[in-house]
């Protein structure tokens, strides 16, 4: 079994609200989750009006597909242009 893990900061520039926030990271969040099927969550920077923390999951029996699935995770949040991706950890653990 592969898993592969992965946080993402985001900027979000000229947002002034929490709702504006919510409405941007929910829909990153929910784009990834049906895309890729992977566990997607809002997971710090909660209070902070311009920078989100996303972390996301996958798990499959392929580590070539996983982390291709990691990548196109990342490029499909720079290609929504929502927020800028400021920094990434992205990690495969075969168990």
């Amino acid at each position: 079994m592969v898993v592969g893990t992965g946080t993402i900061v985001l900027r979000i520039p000229g947002n002034t609200s929490l709702k504006g926030k919510r409405r941007i990271v929910k829909g990153i969040v929910s784009r990834l989750q049906h895309t890729f099927n992977a566990s997607v969550a809002e997971v710090g920077a909660n209070d902070n009006h311009q920078r989100a923390e996303i972390g996301l999951a996958l798990v499959g029996n392929d580590r070539r597909l996983i982390n291709s699935k990691l990548d196109k995770a990342l490029n499909l949040i720079e290609a929504l242009r929502l927020a800028e991706v400021i920094d990434t950890d992205l990690e495969i653990i075969s168990l």
